[in-house]
């Protein structure tokens, strides 16, 4: 069928008496396969189940949540693509103008903490049927997390939610094992065997016969070196080769995480992507007002999912795992050719990738069956030794691709990791790329080029990314290209001090590159850079680490970052005498800024 019911009408056109799941979410109904909701309403469907969308219900009315009544099997529920407190605040905590997942991108369309505003009022209306919460806000709170907006430590959001299960990561797999394990008649207090679920008990004898106790959350509460604990556990356990189930002890009840699923085949994720997604906004949200988040994905493809790259700011290691899934060639081509079948389409395909593009294969052999390592990162700050570097695939795909009738370009925007590029002793991706799959810039993450902050990022050194740069600049002359180069480049991060963010401006200062905006380290639950922020401890190593948290002194360091800013100049001037860097203020060709009158 085309999009799935979002109205009690379009459920009686398809001749439904009753939905057997009513899926709540906190985006707009958009039926492309980058959102997490249109996948799993699909794999539903595919699987014989009907699925009806309330799409950002208003909190206050209770019809919104009433509109289909009672779903035969259960109430899923997603704040989003986007955790809703990152999509509401900047790092300063100041509100967002924009929301791009609604409607106009007006803001106030969802709650805040949406996954556990909806939750609660699903389970005030509906106190008798069973509420499954997932998606990227339900998988990163699934156990103790430090909230950033909170400055605390929050417990599990499948408690504060009042849901009955909690499904994190990607869930294909397991929304079906739960859909049918409910449609036999199991109560879902039962559905406690499922990868990538978790569940809590008040019965100790529930507890599975082997696991790993987490530490409990009031031991957490008391000493962040227990969070410590607690966050380094979690970490070791994303693989579904090695991970354990986990145990997490609250005062009234406890809850249990269980192993996550294992990686989808490349058969799996090529039937995930053929599903027939309409590639749109739903016409009558549309009719509201665009929702600008389709227009960068709409004619984009993901070719893979996970990533080992190791950046410390990133939660995908606890989201979708360090082992890459990817699609077949034959999949990613087909899908190709359905987008040039769009009326709007202009012959550029925008991005062939994932969250990491050119990781189109696993970092090695041997993690398709015992999987990944728990005691050492694959590339980060010093690439493992037994990293299989090899763009051939990938490359192949691209190539296929921009062969095709009616495609002038195929573009790679998302996440490209320049160090692999440069670990390929075999160049002929490095040329491809410049040649073909650029649009005028090419942008990747050094991040810093500080290598005390680098370390600290899980990024290579300053010195790989120098040799990079110079790799490009030397290729797009070879080949008469004038293309730019734009790093993105953080401020704050756990490690940085004022020296290293001097050390930064000057870098900024040689090349003659200042960005036009600036992204402070933002502390998202989940990541292992958050963990540092909260504990001023590296969990990779126990280390110390300095963390600025001085809301002075990040200013002084997001203002070094853009030291030819007027309006930057005293944070700037104060920054450099407090480092005592008396050097840089002056007339000379090295200098930041001239001296005070």
């Amino acid at each position: 069928m085309p999009f799935l019911p979002i109205t009690i009408e379009e459920m009686k056109e398809y001749g439904w008496e009753q939905p057997d799941f009513v899926y709540v979410i906190g985006d707009a109904y958009i039926d492309h396969p980058s959102f997490g909701p249109a996948i799993i309403s699909r794999v539903l469907e595919n699987f014989g189940y009907k699925v009806c969308i309330v799409s950002q219900p208003d909190i206050n009315k209770n019809d919104d949540f009433k509109r289909f009544g009672t779903p035969r099997l259960g109430f899923l529920v997603c704040a989003g693509n986007i955790d809703s407190m990152v999509d509401h605040y900047s790092v300063s905590k100041k509100r967002r103008k924009k929301d791009y997942y609604t409607p106009g991108g007006v803001m106030g369309k969802r709650p805040d903490r949406a996954l556990i505003r909806y939750s609660s009022k699903i389970r005030e209306l509906y106190p008798n049927t069973p509420i499954i919460i997932g998606g990227i806000e339900a998988s990163l709170r699934r156990l103790n997390h430090y909230d950033y907006w909170d400055n605390k430590v929050r417990r599990s959001i499948l408690l504060d939610s009042k849901a009955d299960l909690l499904l994190y990561g990607m869930g294909e797999k397991t929304i079906v094992q739960v859909a049918d394990a409910l449609d036999s008649g199991l109560d879902i207090k039962d559905i406690v065997y499922i990868r990538n679920s978790v569940w809590k008990t008040k019965d100790i004898n529930m507890l599975p016969n082997s696991y790993v106790k987490l530490p409990s959350y009031d031991d957490v509460l008391a000493d962040k070196m227990n969070y410590l604990k607690s966050f380094q556990i979690q970490y070791k356990n994303t693989d579904a080769f090695t991970g354990k189930t986990l145990v997490e002890e609250y005062r009234n009840c406890f809850v249990v995480q269980n192993p996550p699923e294992f990686p989808l085949s490349q058969e799996e994720m090529d039937a995930v992507y053929a599903l027939p997604y309409m590639r749109e906004c739903h016409p009558l949200i549309e009719a509201q007002g665009h929702v600008p988040a389709i227009d960068e994905v709409k004619f984009s493809i993901i070719s893979n999912r996970g990533c080992y790259g190791g950046c410390h700011f990133c939660a995908l290691t606890m989201h979708q795992g360090r082992i890459i899934q990817s699609r077949t060639k034959e999949s990613i081509l087909e899908e190709v050719k359905i987008i040039s079948q769009d009326k709007d389409f202009k012959g550029y395909i925008h991005d062939i990738g994932g969250p990491t593009a050119n990781f189109y294969r696993p970092a090695c052999g041997k993690q398709m069956d015992k999987g990944v390592c728990t005691n050492r990162e694959c590339i980060g700050y010093d690439p493992c030794k037994n990293l299989e570097v090899d763009h051939s695939e990938y490359l192949d795909i691209l190539k296929e691709a921009r062969k095709l009738p009616g495609i002038k370009k195929v573009f790679v925007r998302s996440g490209l990791r320049y160090d692999y590029i440069m670990y390929d002793k075999n160049k002929e991706f490095f040329e491809e790329l410049i040649k073909y799959h650029i649009s005028g810039q090419l942008k990747v993450a050094p991040e810093h080029v500080d290598d005390r902050v680098l370390v600290r990022m899980g990024k290579p050194s300053r010195g790989l990314y120098d040799e990079f740069v110079n790799r490009y600049y030397q290729l797009n002359q070879k080949h008469g290209m004038n293309q730019f180069l734009v790093p993105y480049l953080m401020s704050s991060h756990p490690g940085s001090t004022l020296d290293a963010a001097i050390n930064l401006a000057e870098y900024l200062r040689d090349t003659g590159h200042m960005p036009e905006q600036v992204q402070d380290f933002y502390p998202t639950p989940g990541t292992a850079s958050t963990c540092m922020y909260y504990t001023g401890i590296d969990p990779f190593n126990n280390e110390h680490v300095y963390v600025p948290k001085d809301p002075h002194e990040k200013a002084m360091q997001r203002a070094l970052m853009q030291y030819r800013l007027p309006q930057n100049y005293h944070l700037v001037h104060e920054a450099l005498i407090k480092a005592g860097r008396r050097d840089l203020i002056g007339f000379g060709k090295k200098c930041l800024i001239k001296p005070k009158r």
